[in-house]
């Protein structure tokens, strides 16, 4: 497995090396050890969830309230996706800044982004997408920031209006939700991950 770190400091893509035989192919997915040596802890796996997309849907730009937030390692089973990190994190260098991974059956890579990042995934070619979480989710603890924010500017695919669903319709922008105090510190978020070693 290689790892590359994303522009976003605590978000990492992953890309499996594949053996291909007479039978088909062969890659490891996720390495609980070889994850770890790069984030500094065992990522903990308390759900896993399937998403499955229409060409044009975007999910997010969702993320957790600290603590616990949620950390995600998250791959393509089948389609096509660009899947965002999103700093949100209120005092990052980053802050406001994204950056993005094409999720395929060809490559395999995966994208971990860690407690407080946000995430948002946006379908290309009718897929599957396949998310490990460090924690169960919580529906007091979820928050969203529209993914059409100009401020943030995330690139989605052409073509027709991507479809939303009402929540992500209706969240707020980015400046919206930190005049909120819903944007988690990026201090706490490195000394939680600290505690987490």
């Amino acid at each position: 497995m290689d790892f590359r770190p994303l522009a976003i400091e605590g978000a990492w893509e992953v890309t499996p090396r594949q053996f291909p035989d007479a039978r088909g192919m062969f890659a490891e997915g996720f390495r609980a050890d070889k994850l770890a040596a790069h984030i500094g802890h065992l990522l903990a796996v308390r759900q896993t969830n399937i998403s499955v997309s229409v060409a044009g849907a975007v999910r997010g730009i969702h993320y957790a309230a600290l603590p616990p937030s949620q950390a995600k390692y998250v791959t393509a089973l089948d389609g096509v996706f660009l899947d965002f990190v999103v700093d949100l994190r209120v005092g990052s260098p980053t802050f406001g800044e994204w950056d993005c991974v094409r999720l395929d059956t060809l490559d395999r890579r995966a994208v971990y982004l860690s407690e407080g990042l946000g995430h948002a995934l946006a379908c290309l070619e009718n897929g599957t997408a396949f998310y490990l979480c460090s924690e169960v989710y919580d529906p007091a603890g979820e928050r969203a920031i529209t993914p059409l924010d100009p401020t943030v500017g995330l690139v989605l695919p052409g073509g027709p209006a991507p479809v939303l669903s009402p929540r992500d319709t209706a969240a707020p922008s980015l400046l919206e939700a930190r005049e909120a105090g819903l944007l988690p510190d990026y201090e706490d978020c490195l000394a939680y991950r600290r505690g987490l070693a």
